[in-house]
This record gives structure tokens, sequence and C-alpha cells, in this order.
């Protein structure tokens, strides 16, 4: 809808779902099912090309792709493998962040500009050969080395997304955003990402935009999918449902401009 036509006050809600790939279709789906009991919404799928460096090729699950495509959803580059391969820093943060917080699944996380650029054309060509668009890169644990956001200004992406940001590329205007995610990895994080997601959802409340991210794991635990459509179900009440390109052309067509902020420095970032 043309930015004319909307209320500049107007609040938007932007919903990925992470790691699709054929070996993870099956919760994926799981998810789409939940979501569609709550509402048919345009979504973002984070598409990973040869996830954990798989080589098989699914016809049903690219047709899958392609009839999500058509309509209305939108398919996102979210990393190549989803793997870190890089060297470990000696730096405790670094090591943090790539063993423990993604445990070593921060493929763009440590790479120089070189090899960032080689996966990002290898996940272009695969878009190209499915003859997809693409606008957007995701990169997995929204990891990006000062390499990566070096490498990405010679790609027509129009936006990444990192936790706590939305940037447009190539300028790096940012929109304070954070993810409301899941932490469904263990126990204790499947007892407090709920907590906190609602507190953040609430703390975000005058916000014009609110993310919602979810994995294909979260689908293994019911209380999560439920807590998932009961938060989805108060975000729809006074949010308008958008992909996170639809939402980038209502940014530069005006309508969350207010809230842009400078971009934080390049390197490794968890925001």
């Amino acid at each position: 809808m043309p930015p004319a036509d909307r209320n500049a006050d107007e609040k938007f809600l932007c919903v990925s779902l992470h790691d699709v790939a054929p070996a993870t279709w099956q919760d994926c789906q799981r998810l789409l099912d939940a979501i569609r009991a709550v509402a048919d919404i345009p979504l973002t799928l984070l598409v990973v090309p040869r996830y954990h460096g798989r080589e098989t090729e699914s016809i049903p699950y690219e047709r899958m792709l392609g009839n999500l495509l058509a309509r209305g959803h939108e398919l996102a580059l979210h990393g190549y493998t989803h793997l870190d391969c890089a060297p470990m820093s000696p730096s405790p943060g670094s090591h943090f962040l790539r063993t423990v917080y993604t445990q070593r699944e921060g493929e763009f996380a440590a790479l120089d500009a070189a090899r960032a650029s080689r996966l990002l054309e290898l996940g272009l060509a695969w878009f190209a050969r499915h003859d997809w668009p693409v606008q957007g890169f995701v990169a997995p644990a929204w990891l990006l080395s000062k390499g990566t956001w070096d490498a990405l200004r010679g790609y027509p992406f129009k936006y990444t997304t990192t936790m706590r940001y939305f940037y447009t590329l190539p300028q790096r205007q940012s929109l304070f955003a954070p993810s409301l995610v899941y932490a469904s990895r263990n126990a204790v994080g499947r007892t407090l990402s709920p907590r906190v997601a609602t507190a953040l959802a609430s703390m975000m409340q005058s916000a014009p935009l609110v993310r919602l991210g979810l994995h294909p794991r979260d689908a293994r635990y019911p209380r999560l999918v439920r807590h998932c459509q009961q938060l989805l179900e108060r975000l729809l009440v006074s949010r308008h449902p958008l992909t996170k390109e639809s939402l980038l052309q209502q940014w530069q067509g005006g309508s969350p401009a207010s809230d842009r902020h400078p971009a934080p420095p390049a390197g490794i970032l968890g925001d």
C-alpha cells in the first residue's frame, strides 16, 4: 500500500522464520501452521541454500518455497551453510559469541571480505537458479564481521538485520527494533525467554516496528508455540504485519523514519 495511504503513526510487525532448509522443513511447517491458526499474515522466510553443508536438492521443498513466494511471503538469504568454519579468535567475547551463544553456527561472524563475498555470491547464484527475487541478507545468529559489512557493499541487497537493528543497504541507516526470540536449546532458555519476549514486547509498545523471530527448534515445544501464538495475537491488535522487504519500502517512503539511528561501529555484531 503506498505510503500516502498510511497513517504516519501506524505501527508494524515483521515475523521471520529462520533456518529454512529441507532438513528443517518439518519443523518450519509446524510453525507456519501455528501462525496461520492465528492469522494468515505475510512472513519473511530466511533461507539457507546448503544448510550445514548438505548438498541435497529437494524439488518438493523448492516448489513449496515458490508457492509461498507467490502467495506474498518473502524469501531472504540467511547465509549459505549456517556453519562457522573460520579460525577461532583469542578474544573471550568473540569466543563466547561463536561457541556458546551460537554453537559455531555464526557463519559470517569472523570472515574477511573475500570469503564473505564468495559465500554471498553462492547464495545469490542459488536464488538466481530458481528465478527468485532476494532483497535481504540476514547473517546466521545475526553475527556480521567487519569483512562481511565491507563485502555487502558489492551486492544488491537492500537490507540486513541484527538482533537489535534493521539496516538499510548500502546506506546503513538503522532502525532500533529488537527481535523477540525464544532460547529453545535448553530448559532454562525455554523457561525464561517467553518472559523476556513478553516484557520486551510491552517495552516496545510505542515503537514503530516490532520483530518476532522463530527458529525450527521452537516448534518442538508446545509451550513455546502457544506463547508465540498468544504474543502474535496481542501484537496484531495494534500492528500491521508485513515482510521485511515491505517494511523497507514503508520506511523509505517515510513511515518509521523518525526512529532512525546512526549505525554502530562495524565488527562482530550480536546486537
